[in-house]
């Protein structure tokens, strides 16, 4: 098998298996939505303990903290803030290599919590680049 089969095959394989939803459906009924089946998502709302993590945490004002959290994830490569209204945030993640978009999506919930869900537009596998990422937020969120 030639490389470009090898790279088409490998694209066919995480490219649109297990495709989710983006964008506004990251939200149902003010909740995050739950993570589907596919190991390519995290979420503090998790019900399955290997798809959680920990919301991020603030202290003081609910304005302060969220222009904090838009700064960082405006700093941060291959970020698109998308929705920035009421108690929620969306981004999102757009891969250098291949364009793969991850989506996501903050809920601030007084007092002091930020509700977080990270989860690949499509594709099965994430390698675990969401819960990279949101550690990443974290880490910058809390310096």
């Amino acid at each position: 098998m030639t490389k470009a089969a090898q790279i088409a095959v490998l694209l066919a394989l995480i490219g649109d298996a297990g495709a989710f939803a983006h964008g506004g459906d990251a939200v149902v009924a003010n909740e995050l939505a739950p993570c589907p089946s596919s190991p390519n998502c995290v979420s503090s709302e998790a019900a399955d303990e290997g798809d959680r993590v920990a919301p991020l945490r603030y202290m003081g004002d609910e304005a302060v903290a969220r222009k904090r959290l838009l700064t960082v994830l405006r700093g941060m490569d291959g970020a698109q803030v998308r929705e920035d209204s009421g108690n929620f945030i969306h981004a999102e993640f757009r891969s250098a290599v291949f364009g793969f978009v991850d989506d996501v999506t903050f809920r601030f919930e007084p007092p002091g919590e930020i509700q977080v869900r990270s989860a690949s537009r499509s594709g099965y596998y994430d390698f675990g680049a969401n819960r990279r990422r949101v550690e990443a937020i974290r880490s910058e969120f809390a310096r």
